[in-house]
């Protein structure tokens, strides 16, 4: 029962947190207007511009966020022990994460769909623009190489995934060509859509694994994924973007429906029991060797499901040019962050309870309860517990959940494996649109003209996340880019606090209450500066494993953090000169937004 009264009181728990703070924020600090403009209406061009059905955008939105993030961190944090890492999601989720994505989108609502580095040139200073840019630039370049290398793996260690993540293109292009141009309504073509993915997942599972025998096959699949990326990019939002993550959403309504259906089942019958299976807090002698400390960590591994600072560039980057009306920004920002930290829940739940129902042992034997997890986790070394072993945790530990329903091993396997891969690769295609967005500002910001171009600014994004995910090591080429997955927790949750300092500097110019967004602010901030500091300096970093590139960790962390102390700085000089000073105003539109009022909104 233990399971079930964790699982019920969170989600509880985030529903009461959007019908109270969620509506407290929407009403009483950033006053939403129903009949304020919007960007998809003012800017409207039907390319990236695009007004859009709430519940279309909250299918993008929240298909953007979630990728792997809240699936890899809480399946490392439960290291600690499951209630640490319980806490920081829900408390997190709520009074953090939920507050920092909804700040972001209301205020890019605000200032013509513009992203957080732009307008943190207006709110604070236009060094801090180029200063913000630049930090956007290095951590989407490490999204996208280790994504990229993310999904490759999935695709090798679940061959099954392939057919069903790939069919999904063609299908969502059909579908966003024939709403855009001919109407009708989008859910029934996305439930058809949905079918034809669980047949596909049913025939990749039993009948069609797709692998690659010839070459390095997470080169391969790496490449095609980028390529793939950079049309995504440049194609219109409605053609491939928009159906793809609503699609994807449904997928992701119906997995969580039928794992927490699954989790009630184990929970009633005493299969699954929390209590007798994981630590509620790990001692520190049953700690792996070099397991880094609680603190920073614990907020730093858990970023997507608490809070992370990619989700502003999401809001600000591509929902915002979405979104129809203003009034809608509570239900797409503050409460797709809720459901994301619900899947989260799940996860740990599922690398904790589900993995005690029962998994295989070295010795061919089935481990059940504590002997389960333990081997999982307590035999591993912190740096031992790669990529392959967070999948699986959490795949093998879902299956064991679905299992309880009906649903075959295999089946389960292929469903969760799936859901995982599709969510990645929506992060993927979306983290290139926005980093095509932010080459182009700063091929603007330094008068490079031919950067600004979106084909020549999607290719230099492509190239680097290609070059990051193809760093070689002594385990051969396409294997260096992981050594870059220590920094981004930490880049992650930096930029989560730049972006609420840019919110803290919105409502100060106003004369609106700041207290709720200046704590998260310094934590956001001190916090991933603690960790980049004890990965540089402790002997016991990952940084100083056998096999690491030291030197390129060390210097893309020092580099961030000159960054986050210069911004700081810019920050506290233009502080005093702030409090009710409204910022520069945006430039008087000189003509009409081209394609307006031409094709029909999603």
């Amino acid at each position: 029962m233990s399971t079930l009264i964790v699982a019920a009181a969170a989600f509880f728990g985030f529903i009461i947190a959007y019908f109270t703070y969620g509506r407290w924020l929407s009403n009483r600090i950033f006053v939403l207007d129903a009949h304020a403009k919007v960007p998809s209406q003012e800017l409207r061009d039907d390319i990236d511009f695009v007004p859009t059905k709430k519940s279309v955008v909250f299918g993008h939105h929240f298909t953007s966020i979630a990728g792997t993030g809240p699936i890899v961190g809480p399946a490392i944090a439960v290291f600690w022990g499951w209630l640490p890492a319980l806490l920081w999601v829900v408390f997190g989720a709520i009074f953090i994460g939920a507050v920092h994505d909804f700040a972001s989108l209301v205020i890019s609502l605000r200032n013509r769909g513009q992203t957080v580095g732009q307008i943190a040139g207006r709110m604070i200073s236009p060094r801090v623009k180029i200063l913000f840019l630049v930090v956007l630039f290095f951590a989407l370049t490490i999204v996208l190489g280790v994504f990229g290398l993310v999904i490759a793996n999935i695709f090798k260690l679940y061959p099954g995934s392939v057919l069903p993540v790939w069919i999904s293109l063609p299908i969502a292009m059909i579908v966003g060509l024939r709403t855009f141009k001919h109407g009708g309504s989008l859910l029934w073509f996305s439930i058809f859509a949905l079918v034809i993915v669980f047949v596909c997942i049913y025939l990749g599972a039993y009948y069609f694994p797709i692998e690659i025998s010839f070459g390095n096959p997470v080169i391969i699949w790496t490449i095609a994924l980028l390529i793939y990326c950079f049309f995504a990019s440049v194609l219109p939002v409605w053609l491939l973007l928009q159906p793809r993550d609503y699609v994807n959403s449904h997928l992701l309504v119906v997995a969580l429906v039928l794992i927490s259906a699954g989790l009630f089942v184990a929970s009633i019958s005493g299969q699954a029991n929390l209590s007798e299976t994981a630590p509620m807090i790990t001692s520190a002698e049953r700690l792996p060797a070099k397991t880094p400390p609680l603190l920073p960590f614990l907020c730093i591994t858990i970023a997507c499901g608490a809070i992370s600072g990619f989700h502003c560039l999401v809001s600000s980057g591509t929902s915002s040019k979405q979104l129809g009306n203003e009034t809608e920004a509570r239900f797409v920002g503050y409460g797709a962050m809720l459901l994301e930290g619900g899947l989260a829940v799940i996860v740990i739940l599922a690398c904790c309870a589900g993995l005690g129902m029962g998994i295989p042992g070295t010795d061919g034997s089935i481990l059940t309860g504590s002997a389960a997890w333990e081997s999982k986790y307590a035999a591993a070394s912190w740096g031992a517990f790669g990529l392959k072993h967070q999948l699986e945790a959490f795949v093998q530990g879902g299956a064991n959940f679905l299992l309880t329903i009906g649903i075959p091993e295999k089946m389960g396997v292929g469903i969760i494996a799936v859901l995982v891969a599709c969510f990645a690769a929506t992060t993927l295609d979306t983290a290139t649109r926005l980093q095509r967005y932010v080459i182009q500002e700063l091929g603007i910001a330094f008068r490079v003209k031919p950067v600004a171009n979106k084909y020549v600014a999607t290719s230099i994004a492509v190239f680097c996340g290609g070059a990051v995910a193809m760093l070689p090591t002594d385990k051969g080429p396409g294997t260096g880019g992981m050594i870059l997955w220590p920094l981004f927790g930490a880049t992650n949750q930096l930029l989560a606090g730049l972006a609420f300092m840019v919110a803290v500097f919105y409502l100060w110019r106003r004369n609106k209450p700041i207290w709720f967004a200046v704590f998260p602010m310094l934590l956001m901030i001190i916090l991933p500066a603690w960790a980049l500091l004890w990965q540089i300096f402790s002997p016991d970093s990952v940084f100083y494993e056998e096999g690491q590139n030291q030197w390129v960790l060390i210097s893309f962390a020092a580099g961030i953090l000159a960054l986050q102390f210069w911004m700081v700085a810019e920050a506290l000089l233009a502080w005093k000169k702030a409090r009710g000073v409204l910022e520069e105003a945006l430039p008087v539109l000189t003509k009409s937004p081209v394609n307006a009022g031409r094709g029909r909104s999603c």
